[in-house]
């Protein structure tokens, strides 16, 4: 039977003392994903395509392993694992610095997992950035990188372009995010159960995920989207995204549209409503501050835009989605159970 079509390629960083099982771990769930997904979609079904990758020296990145071998090699997205050593010790490798930094200018998305999240830093591509690591490495992270915002209460941070999670286990979340992003939630949820892992609590909703696209060949743009997804709460004109991207303003709304699928203000919308989900769902802060931390000034202008976009007011939301208000009514439960 022939080879079926690629969905994607993930591409493994096999850096010094990566930690292996994190990396067998994610090539073994990406490969069930393929299966799960054959499974409901015949014989036709597209698959991910799993490499993995290794500095030869300082100079140069080599594909170890291959799912798919004989194509060229073009990574969607790149994941960092968690490290078998402590950060202080972890060796920086300029070969990967520089291949990934590429990449990303290619319409790559970079991601890691725990410690992973130090060899992403090294790029300088995660500044004025929130991202989240194991919260043991949280204060390393930022006295090492002061220029990010490190948010280690949280398990999964989906920048769009950059893609961060937390403990040593959240290969797990991340690459099960990734499954959905790619196979849609159906594979994602046979997945998890297959390998018998809960999935994440934040995905298994009614509303589909805003799922931005890098990989569209525009670099113009691409440098427009990575400005936006830094800069979540500013207020960037067009005339300024243009400029930005080096285009006039009516050359860069027809090429932005035209790789995107939207508009720069619809694409700042959805990426500001993915923020406020995030925080709806796992921070017990007002409604109004998250509108504010993801640049809404107007409350009500804020509860109006997420209604459309997500089909439920702010409120609504939270009381169906809210992991961090749930949390807080089962710790609550329990004490009011223990003996006295």
């Amino acid at each position: 039977m022939d080879k079926p079509g690629l969905i994607a390629e993930i591409g493994l960083v096999a850096y010094p003392d990566a930690q292996l099982s994190a990396l067998h771990g994610l090539t073994d769930l990406f490969r069930i994903a393929n299966w799960q997904n054959a499974a409901l979609g015949g014989r036709d079904a597209r698959a991910i395509r799993i490499t993995h990758w290794r500095a030869a020296d300082d100079d140069h990145v080599d594909c170890v392993y291959d799912t798919h071998p004989g194509q060229p090699n073009a990574p969607r997205f790149l994941i960092a694992p968690p490290s078998l050593v402590m950060p202080v010790d972890m060796a920086r490798t300029d070969a990967f610095t520089v291949w990934m930094r590429d990449l990303h200018e290619h319409g790559a998305t970079l991601c890691s997992v725990c410690a992973g999240a130090f060899v992403l830093a090294e790029t300088g591509l995660l500044a004025g950035r929130q991202v989240t690591t194991h919260w043991a490495f949280a204060e390393a992270l930022a006295a090492r990188f002061p220029e990010i915002q490190v948010a280690a209460e949280h398990m999964v941070i989906d920048g769009g372009d950059v893609i961060t999670a937390g403990g040593i286990l959240a290969w797990t979340d991340l690459g099960l995010r990734l499954v959905e992003h790619l196979m849609g939630a159906s594979v994602m949820l046979a997945t998890a159960r297959f390998l018998l892992v809960d999935p994440p609590g934040r995905e298994q909703r009614s509303y589909a995920l805003f799922v931005p696209r890098f990989d569209h060949g525009d670099g113009a743009v691409l440098k427009a989207q990575h400005w936006l997804h830094a800069h979540l709460a500013e207020e960037t004109a067009v005339p300024d995204l243009g400029r930005l991207a080096g285009l006039e303003p009516r050359t860069f709304l027809r090429r932005f549209q035209k790789a995107t699928g939207l508009k720069p203000v619809e694409y700042r919308q959805q990426m500001r409503i993915a923020k406020a989900r995030e925080g709806l769902e796992l921070t017990r802060r007002s409604i109004d501050e998250i509108g504010w931390r993801v640049g809404y000034s107007d409350p009500a202008a804020f509860r109006r835009i997420f209604h459309r976009v997500t089909g439920l007011a702010p409120g609504d939301y939270r009381r169906r989605f809210g992991v961090a208000a749930q949390g807080a009514d089962i710790m609550a439960d329990t004490h009011d159970k223990l003996p006295v």
